[in-house]
């Protein structure tokens, strides 16, 4: 057997000069420039700079969410941005950021505020440029997907608990707004609870939504399709939703009237469901129960959908199971008739809703995996740091990559064949260029959303 690795010995010394590690960072850096949310967050947060301060807040804060947006999981792993200032720029050193970090959180919600105003006027102003790609361009609903996790703590912090799978730590709010098949998402809302919070708590449905609700642009509330499980079939949150005239798809639980009506439903109300691509589903089919249900104490014009289907083989049947299908039920305020009211497409809609849990598994991967500080404030401040990664990301991809399969990538891919790249940067004809190896496969790839991004102006 002939091994394909070189024979010599490959001898390393610290000497060189020029040479830049993630230089796919550069990606972000532009990001961050078009967004202008360094410079809202510089305005934001100026209250909180000392008159002799060299680092900006604003800075210290991108910098962070780029950290995270690269792979660090603390607040020390902006070392990495630190060893090539003439990419990243100065960073401040980590007691600088500690202390950041610190007064932020004794700041409370007055800093949480302000940070939140800069991402959604960012959020705005990113739209905007993406055009026809943007989340309700051309009148498209916008989907916000509201699910809860749980976040496992291994040491001793504040408002760490028992959780429901117990398991020990958090049990954070999420929402996150829907690109749709062609793309990822954006990370609206983060909400830190404690690891014994409930799974349909109402009030931090509502928290998280009106939370969400604040990051779309207000002339486009009224696309918003607001999505969750079961957690969120409370009458209360739903009051909510209705009040201010959004559009929702909620799971609803089986309850004995619901199980009452589906066995009194006539085989001929029952209509085929549809998979995931918009075709016929073998197995499966949907049906209304709104008629046979007593809904006047729920708002007004909501529908109760139920779905059927064969389990696949194998599958454990549960008690709600009924004559060997299993059931499940959602509740939406859309009315019938047009595309738009067909069961089968309400229902794949509302399906369609599972894409939030890989919106959380991408969230978990840049840095809500671990919450790395004691505080609970600290650690809310801490969940700011990871939506603003989550959404540099998710801007990067829908202003540089549109049209790329890398459009759909989730941060794990993206480190690994664009952000991680080295680089050299040479100086010449008073301009600074950054050498990408030439047989990188996505070099390419990078230099062509690099240009994207760097005709695009900043505010």
């Amino acid at each position: 057997m002939h091994t394909t690795a070189s024979s010599h010995k490959i001898v390393v010394s610290p000497d060189g000069r020029g040479i830049l590690s993630q230089a796919g960072g550069l990606l972000l850096v532009e990001t961050l420039r078009v967004s202008g949310l360094q410079r809202g967050l510089s305005q934001a947060l100026s209250r909180w700079r000392k008159p002799r301060a060299v680092h900006d807040p604003g800075k210290t804060i991108t910098d962070l969410a780029v950290t995270l947006a690269l792979g660090g999981d603390c607040l020390s792993d902006v070392a990495v941005l630190r060893s090539s200032p003439e990419l990243f720029g100065p960073v401040a050193s980590d007691p600088t950021i500690s202390r950041l970090v610190t007064t932020l959180a004794e700041a409370g919600p007055k800093a949480l505020r302000l940070i939140r105003a800069a991402r959604a006027a960012a959020r705005e102003r990113v739209w905007r440029l993406a055009a026809e790609h943007a989340p309700g361009a051309n009148g498209a609903l916008i989907p916000v997907d509201l699910d809860a996790t749980i976040v496992i703590a291994h040491s001793e912090k504040e408002s760490a608990a028992p959780t429901w799978k117990k398991s020990f730590g958090f049990h954070p709010m999420t929402a996150f707004v829907d690109h749709g098949p062609g793309g990822t998402g954006e990370a609206a809302a983060l909400l830190l609870r404690g690891g014994n919070a409930g799974s349909n708590t109402a009030q931090d449905h509502i928290t998280a939504g009106r939370l969400a609700l604040a990051q779309v642009p207000a002339h486009l509330h009224k696309q918003v399709l607001i999505r969750t499980d079961c957690g969120g079939g409370t009458r209360e949150f739903l009051t909510w939703v209705s009040a201010r005239r959004l559009k929702y798809s909620i799971g609803f639980t089986l309850t004995e009237d619901i199980c009452a009506a589906i066995l009194a439903l006539p085989k001929d109300m029952w209509e085929v469901a549809y998979d995931a691509g918009g075709q016929v589903r073998d197995g499966a089919w949907v049906a209304e129960l709104t008629g046979l249900l007593d809904l006047s104490s729920w708002p007004k014009g909501m529908r109760v959908i139920v779905r059927k289907e064969r389990p696949h083989p194998g599958a454990q049947l549960r008690f709600t199971d009924i004559d060997g299908h299993r059931f499940t039920c959602f509740v939406t305020g859309t009315r019938p008739g047009g595309g738009r009211g067909q069961l089968a497409d309400l229902e794949l809609r509302h399906r369609r809703r599972a894409r939030c849990e890989d919106r959380i598994r991408a969230a978990k991967d840049t840095g809500l995996r671990n919450l790395p500080l004691h505080g609970f404030a600290a650690n809310q401040v801490w969940l700011e740091l990871v939506a603003l990664a989550c959404e540099l990301t998710a801007w990067t991809q829908l202003l540089a990559l549109q049209g790329d399969p890398a459009r759909r990538w989730e941060p794990k891919r993206l480190r690994l064949r664009l952000f991680s790249v080295a680089g050299r940067l040479v100086r010449g004809g008073r301009r600074v260029r950054l050498r990408l190896a030439g047989r990188w496969r996505w070099a390419g790839l990078i230099t062509v959303a690099v240009t994207r991004l760097q005709t695009l102006p900043a505010p």
